[in-house]
């Protein structure tokens, strides 16, 4: 094989254009993985119900950039770093589950690890990026038939990913399809609503698909960076600005003194002495300030970037209004409402689309510690009050905790 042709089969990979027999013989992905390597988003041909999301190019470029990276960053590594568990749903009793903690140990191994390459946090991560950044984020759901390891997950490009706005609600129907950039009868893949989960954030009625906090901010991206651009310009501009006027000079002195200047003051420090029958005036053409750079501009439209990200403007480095009665209350809003709303949707997401219509174990719940209670003393305590009360068992709040039955530990240990 020459060196054009192995690159050319490495791209082919990448992009998921050519499934070997390896793929084939173990059931792999149906979606292809990073379709839009080769050839730029389009829609799948012949798709009349579909519609696709729009800009993604745009979006994820807005994405690359300092201050919307940390807006991104601080919801998405927060949630995907959050301790988590995974339990008995409420209105099921413990004892009522059959095999409940085997069932429970095989859920907890399958997201701890959801294919052979990702873990929980990298797997998650992905689809938080793409939920922030556009509003849609998407995993395939792959069944093995394995009773240890039934499912397989896989982060899915969400802007590839197209809905039949016509889908009637029959599961054996295909409610998706990713546009998989190729032509003809494989320019899109059929997913049922069992195969995909597609995470929408701020749905709403009149579109099936959700709005991102990035696309809120767009606009405002924009300006920022046109604002901060020229800043740059004009910062790095070595042209001084301003200039000597000598009234009445000849062309002779003129020439004489730019001479003079060049060769005997610039760049030496020396004091420069002019001695003429008129004093020289300085013409200024900026004012030489830090408002030249329109830093107030830039601050404001930093504001506004926090805003649609739902965090304060201390989380992106604006702390001139910031104090240390304030800052706690400050992160603490941050989390209840750019973070949990987040972390709450992942969650429901996967009790419904992997639990409940994947597996069809509608008695599991996953759930993030976190969102419970921050405050881990005063969880204690109330727990505390309320085992007293008879209103909790020990067991109850174990479960709680993500923690296994007394019963159970004690058959252990025996």
């Amino acid at each position: 094989m020459g060196v054009r042709e192995a690159v050319k089969d490495v791209w082919q990979r990448l992009a998921g254009v050519e499934a070997t027999e390896g793929d084939a013989a173990r059931g792999d992905r149906k979606t292809r993985m990073l379709p839009a390597v080769l050839t730029p988003y389009r829609g799948a041909r012949g798709a009349q119900n579909v519609l696709p999301k729009p800009t993604p190019a745009n979006l994820r470029r807005f994405a690359e950039t300092p201050v919307v990276r940390r807006a991104i960053n601080v919801v998405k590594d927060k949630v995907a770093s959050m301790d988590w568990q995974v339990r008995v749903r409420r209105g099921y009793a413990v004892g009522e589950v059959e095999d409940a903690q085997e069932r429970l140990k095989v859920l907890r191994r399958c997201l701890e690890e959801p294919n052979a390459a990702d873990s929980f946090r990298v797997l998650w991560e992905q689809v938080i990026e793409d939920l922030l950044v556009g509003g849609y984020g998407a995993v395939e759901l792959e069944a093995t038939g394995d009773s240890l390891r039934p499912f397989h997950l896989w982060a899915v490009d969400g802007a590839t990913i197209q809905i039949d706005r016509c889908w009637d609600g029959d599961p054996e129907k295909p409610r998706y399809a990713q546009a998989t950039g190729r032509s003809g009868l494989e320019a899109a893949v059929p997913l049922r609503d069992d195969e995909l989960m597609y995470l929408r954030l701020n749905p709403r009625t009149h579109t099936p698909f959700g709005l991102g906090r990035l696309e809120v901010a767009f606009e405002t991206v924009n300006q920022f960076l046109s604002a901060q651009k020229y800043a740059g310009r004009l910062a790095s501009n070595s042209v001084a600005q301003y200039a000597l006027w000598l009234n009445e000079a000849t062309p002779e002195q003129h020439d004489r003194l730019i001479r003079w200047w060049q060769d005997e003051i610039e760049g030496t420090g020396r004091v420069p002495v002019l001695s003429s029958e008129k004093k020289p005036e300085v013409l200024r053409f900026a004012g030489g300030t830090d408002a030249d750079l329109r830093l107030a501009w830039q601050e404001m439209l930093i504001r506004m970037i926090a805003n649609a990200f739902d965090l304060p403007p201390m989380l992106l480095g604006v702390e001139g209004d910031v104090n240390r009665s304030t800052a706690a209350e400050l992160a603490s809003e941050a989390f209840e409402s750019a973070v949990a709303p987040v972390a709450k949707l992942v969650a429901e997401h996967i009790t419904r689309d992997l639990f409940a219509k994947k597996l069809g174990w509608r008695e599991f719940e996953f759930t993030f510690n976190a969102l419970e209670a921050r405050d881990d003393a005063s969880e204690a305590a109330v727990q505390k009050t309320l085992i007293d009360a008879g209103v909790l068992t020990v067991d109850e709040v174990r479960a709680m905790r993500g923690l296994p039955p007394l019963a159970h530990i004690e058959e252990v240990q025996r």
